[in-house]
């Protein structure tokens, strides 16, 4: 076998937490990028779990430094993936997954040709806006910005290899699984 860098993405609310969440329990030998964030910390996530927490100063030097595989600014914040970490992992010909968003995986895209990229899409839009608005998480307008945004990436969805409907966690990642091991 040999490994080969998924990614997933989808827009805000489709579920791509949910499923990576259901992969670390039902599936340890797929690894997941824990992504760094500017974003503040929301209750109940864990620094170095859901994402590693850093400012705006830390963020830019890792950008600075070439540290991260692909970094953007959404909603606000800046997310990006630690480069290292992936590389380490598809050297020992692990089962790598990166979660990230539309500009990310555009950036994966260019540098990584050879990377599998899937689409993780609702099975409606009035599902994606009923999962964004029930969160709770977050202000109105910053949800009427995701839902924007949510338009523009479900309009990209044929820039990937392949796509997923999430009307079920399980169903998804089990999908998923299925992709990433006969993608190898």
């Amino acid at each position: 076998m040999s490994s080969r860098l998924t990614v997933l993405s989808g827009p805000a609310g489709v579920g791509k937490s949910s499923i990576v969440s259901y992969l670390r329990e039902h599936h340890p030998e797929v690894w997941h990028s824990v992504s760094v964030t500017t974003r503040p910390q929301r209750p109940g996530e864990i620094d170095g779990v859901n994402y590693h927490f850093v400012d705006g100063d830390e963020f830019a030097r890792m950008v600075r430094d070439n540290e991260l595989l692909e970094h953007a600014q959404y909603a606000d914040n800046w997310y990006g993936t630690p480069r290292s970490q992936v590389d380490e992992r598809l050297a020992n010909d692990e089962l790598v997954l990166v979660e990230i968003e539309l500009q990310g995986a555009r950036q994966v895209r260019s540098l990584m040709p050879e990377a599998l990229l899937v689409f993780l899409k609702p099975p409606s839009w009035e599902e994606l806006e009923r999962r964004l608005r029930g969160r709770g998480t977050e202000p109105a307008a910053v949800i009427e910005r995701r839902l924007d945004a949510a338009r523009i990436e479900l309009a990209a969805e044929d820039e990937f290899d392949e796509t997923i409907v999430n009307t079920s966690v399980p169903e998804a990642a089990e999908a998923l699984v299925r992709l990433m091991s006969s993608g190898s």
